[in-house]
């Protein structure tokens, strides 16, 4: 059974977990889950931390026990300190490939890496792991092979008992396969998630008004992503989508070169940005072969 399912006692860690409600997770009283859930709940909350950006206190508190320590030790603090080679290691190990706590972390550094061939491998041997599920879907979606995403997901409803994570993730395909059914399908899931009592993560806001969005409501999509980026806890994805909502809305210059500006003072890196840049270049580029030619 795949310990980071979220049925019973850690349905609501795992729920929070799944919609980057990260403060949660960390907020979540562990002392009366059973013995058996504790070390999943810990798992949650020390991949929480990293991805709030604190990985030093992560690191600080495996890093002393992790020559000898499990292999699940071992993934979290190759995630900790987005160590490829690690990762690689634990990956192509048959004695830790197993471990559903190295496929879901060690699987997550080798996918932000765009080491996707060890990723799938390493991800391909799960038994039932919704979280690799997901992660699959992800990566598939990166490398724009929509196809095999959409029979991932496939495969997975047989068996996922309507999970959220199964969800989320034919959302994914959705928005990725347009159309309005499939739109709508997407927001109906997004919308749930944002209104559901308790639910302080921005995830589900973004989510939601990328639908709206391709749906062609504008003004609800500004609602929801003014709602995520004013909410506890906004990443960067509710700027990103701000700025191309701005755009698409015909937003003044400033707005839009405001929003950029805030989101490189975040994250200078986003893939946004890098495509903005990539754009500009090549139509400077173009722009310079027909430049005028001033004759005497």
């Amino acid at each position: 059974m795949d310990p980071f399912s979220g049925e019973g006692e850690l349905l609501n860690i795992t729920t929070a977990f799944y919609t980057n409600a990260y403060q949660t997770v960390l907020d979540f009283d562990t002392s009366a889950l059973f013995s058996s859930n504790q070390a999943t709940a810990q798992t949650l909350k020390y991949r929480a931390q990293i991805a709030l950006g604190d990985s030093s206190s992560v690191i600080s508190e495996l890093k002393p026990k992790a020559t000898s320590g499990s292999p699940s030790s071992r993934a979290l603090l190759a995630l900790a300190q987005n160590d490829v080679e690690v990762a690689t290691e634990l990956a192509t190990d048959p004695s830790t490939a197993e471990d559903p706590t190295v496929q879901v972390c060690a699987g997550t550094v080798l996918a932000s890496a765009a080491e996707y061939t060890t990723a799938i491998d390493l991800l391909s041997k799960h038994q039932g792991s919704l979280e690799a599920v997901a992660l699959l879907v992800q990566i598939h979606l990166a490398q724009n092979r929509t196809d095999l995403a959409l029979k991932e997901v496939q495969a997975a409803k047989r068996w996922a008992n309507d999970s959220l994570l199964i969800n989320l993730a034919e959302s994914w395909t959705n928005l990725r396969e347009g159309g309005s059914e499939k739109y709508q399908s997407a927001f109906y899931v997004y919308e749930e998630l944002a209104s559901a009592p308790g639910n302080t993560s921005p995830t589900a806001l973004v989510g939601q008004a990328v639908a709206e969005l391709h749906l062609g409501r504008l003004e609800e999509a500004e609602v929801a992503l003014q709602q995520a980026v004013n909410s506890e806890g906004a990443d960067v994805q509710a700027i990103a989508n701000s700025i191309v909502l701005a755009s698409v809305m015909g937003r003044k210059d400033e707005v839009v070169k405001g929003l950029i500006e805030q989101l490189r003072e975040r994250d200078q890196g986003h893939a946004l940005l890098r495509d903005l840049e990539e754009k500009s270049a090549l139509f400077d580029a173009a722009a310079g072969k027909y430049s005028a030619k001033v004759t005497a």
